[in-house]
């Protein structure tokens, strides 16, 4: 029940990440303003929950969980695709025009950051678990920073290179320069190493709480039939 929660709640906070990602937004923290996508403020949820899976109930299922996200969002994409494709009807409170505004780009925009998230889940996931094996099940805030800053820097210059980069000619494709372009990925990164940092204390305190409840110890890991 546990797993299927924490599963759930991953794959709400990821696509609703990608659905909102087209518009970018100011966030003053006090000692820093941040650029970043709207999208990013759900993602380091999703970063919170795969650790947590990872440190109760090890690396293949949270590679699962990792996967129904992938789904759930391909899902998501077809249906956004099927409200475009079929014309508004004249009484419709959205429009056409208005439907495309928000969610055009969003065709183009989820399918290629797939390719972000799969990686960068999956190398927050292996990175987490050396980092376990590494120092035997101690020192829970190496795992949960590293694994995210190291996966967070190739998420976040990925989905940047897919808004605003042409791969194929290398140049940008709207009106930013490069000095906005790496300062969004240096941005979108700083925001999520920071969010990392916040929800240590959280990650602990998940951690304690799911191997008192289930008699865990050191390394040991649920073992679940799903």
């Amino acid at each position: 029940m546990h797993y299927l929660i924490l599963a759930a709640l991953f794959v709400s906070a990821l696509v609703t990440c990608n659905l909102v990602a087209n518009k970018f937004v100011e966030v003053n923290m006090g000692f820093k303003t941040f650029s970043l996508s709207a999208g990013i403020l759900a993602y380091p949820v999703t970063f919170l929950i795969t650790d947590v899976l990872s440190e109760i109930y090890g690396q293949k299922r949270t590679q699962k969980v990792v996967w129904a996200g992938f789904g759930a969002t391909v899902f998501t994409l077809s249906i956004l695709a099927m409200g475009g494709y079929f014309g508004a009807t004249e009484n419709s409170p959205v429009s056409d025009e208005m439907y495309l505004s928000v969610f055009r780009n969003s065709f183009r925009l989820i399918a290629a950051s797939m390719v972000a998230y799969l990686v960068a889940q999956f190398i927050d996931v292996r990175i987490f678990h050396f980092w376990k094996r590494l120092t035997k099940g101690k020192y829970l805030w190496i795992r949960n920073n590293f694994s995210t800053m190291f996966s967070q820097l190739v998420d976040t210059t990925l989905v940047v290179s897919v808004i605003f980069l042409d791969i194929k000619s290398g140049k940008l494709v709207s009106s930013i320069g490069w000095e906005s372009y790496f300062l969004l990925i240096i941005d979108g990164w700083l925001f999520k190493v920071i969010w990392a940092a916040i929800d240590t204390p959280v990650f602990y305190l998940l951690s304690y709480w799911y191997k008192k409840k289930f008699r865990l110890s050191g390394t040991q890991e649920m073992d679940v039939s799903i």
